[in-house]
């Protein structure tokens, strides 16, 4: 064998590898997502940071207060009163709070931030506000739909020590099927296979818990001050302990969202500029994971068509192997899928033209998600919540715009 054979077959080692690995965890996702969470409920405040108002923001917020969890304190955080949601939080409060089984609801006022993200030091405000006897502190965010069990299931994983933290992620659901907001969902999509029982999952802020012993322990508070990601600095946290970062399948939140080509650009490279700085190993492992992907994928069709056209010696090898590497590729895409369908089985039927994208333009998704991550490579600056940050430093945050 050659230098073409070696690299061929190294790329498709490569690629069965991480099929095995995507298929581990749908079974995780499917084994965890029906599992009795009943016995373990600590008293807990679940916080959401609350900045504008997000897309579907009545029913997101509502979900909020239907959960079947009792005495569970619910505290929304706004930096000023003057911010849209905060008249909206009054009304929404004055609806359900008399059906919830929350013991306290609040609205806080945190102010503008000096040292860390916006959302950070909302979060912040709100950890010094909780009651003394608080056991647990789970996050959320006011652009995600949480099931009424996803605070049960959420602080279910809390229950023994050698779990760090506990997070879900979020499926974006189209709320039009534009091109733009078919390709969000499925860039989503292609995180989301990543997440199962395994050392490598980073926490999701929008669906995330932490016991507030350890949140003390691991120095949260400290770290938080000078952030800007509320669950990459959580989770770069809990690996220095050696503990473990809990995916909790059952806990997959549904996010409504219509987006345009430019948002959903800013949005993504956001992300990986983020995961760049908190995480350089993960994003250079993605990076080159999507890389390899899109190579062996396009690079495996073109030998095999060189091979059949000049007549090289078995060159139905080559054909085969093109066909293994786009087969692999839409074998993941099914899965990912699966995984969502299974999570979230009430949004099946809405899901079902993000589904044939993602099933059948899978390809070009990839070389999307690619040019994003090159263009993460470079640059420090990103606008959050129209707040421009300067990130440094995982932590040394340069407010630029406030």
């Amino acid at each position: 064998m050659g230098f073409l054979e070696y690299s061929l077959f190294a790329a498709f080692v490569a690629q069965v590898l991480f099929t095995i690995q995507v298929v581990c965890n749908h079974h995780y996702a499917v084994k965890k997502s029906d599992c009795n969470r009943d016995g373990f409920r600590p008293r807990c405040v679940l916080i959401v940071p609350c900045k504008g108002l997000d897309e579907a923001f009545d029913k997101n917020i509502e979900s909020f207060f239907s959960q079947a969890y009792e005495g569970y304190h619910l505290f929304f955080v706004v930096a000023d009163p003057s911010d849209p949601a905060y008249d909206r939080l009054l009304d929404l409060i004055a609806r359900y709070k008399s059906t919830s089984r929350t013991r306290t609801v609040e609205i806080l006022i945190a102010g503008p931030t000096g040292s860390c993200s916006q959302k950070l030091h909302n979060l912040l405000f709100a950890c010094r506000k909780i009651p003394t006897d608080t056991e647990a502190m789970v996050f959320a965010d006011s652009d995600a739909c949480a099931g009424p069990n996803w605070l049960a299931q959420i602080v279910h994983p809390l229950r023994r020590d050698k779990n760090g933290a506990a997070s879900g992620y979020r499926c974006f659901i189209p709320q039009n099927n534009n091109t733009a907001s078919l390709a969000l969902s499925a860039l989503n999509a292609k995180v989301c296979q990543l997440l199962g029982n395994t050392p490598f999952n980073l926490a999701w802020g929008g669906s995330m818990a932490i016991r507030v012993k350890d949140f003390h322990e691991l120095g949260i508070e400290q770290l938080w001050q000078k952030a800007l990601s509320d669950d990459l600095s959580l989770s770069r946290a809990v690996r220095r302990t050696h503990r473990k970062m809990v995916f909790v399948p059952a806990c997959m939140i549904a996010s409504f969202q219509t987006t345009t080509w430019r948002e959903l650009w800013e949005f993504s490279r956001r992300q990986f500029i983020i995961t760049r700085v908190y995480s350089p190993l993960m994003w250079i492992f993605g990076l080159f994971n999507t890389a390899l992907g899109v190579l062996t994928l396009w690079g495996s069709l073109v030998v095999a068509m060189l091979a059949i056209r000049a007549s090289w010696p078995y060159a139905w090898v080559y054909s085969v192997g093109a066909v293994l590497f786009w087969g692999l590729q839409i074998y993941r895409a099914i899965l990912r899928q699966k995984i969502i369908a299974t999570l979230l089985p009430e949004h099946k039927e809405q899901m079902k033209t993000a589904r044939y994208a993602d099933l059948f333009f899978f390809w070009a998704w990839s070389i999307l998600f690619l040019l994003i991550m090159l263009s993460s490579a470079v640059g420090r600056t990103i606008t959050w919540r129209n707040i421009r940050y300067r990130l440094n430093g995982p932590l040394d945050i340069q407010v630029i715009d406030p």
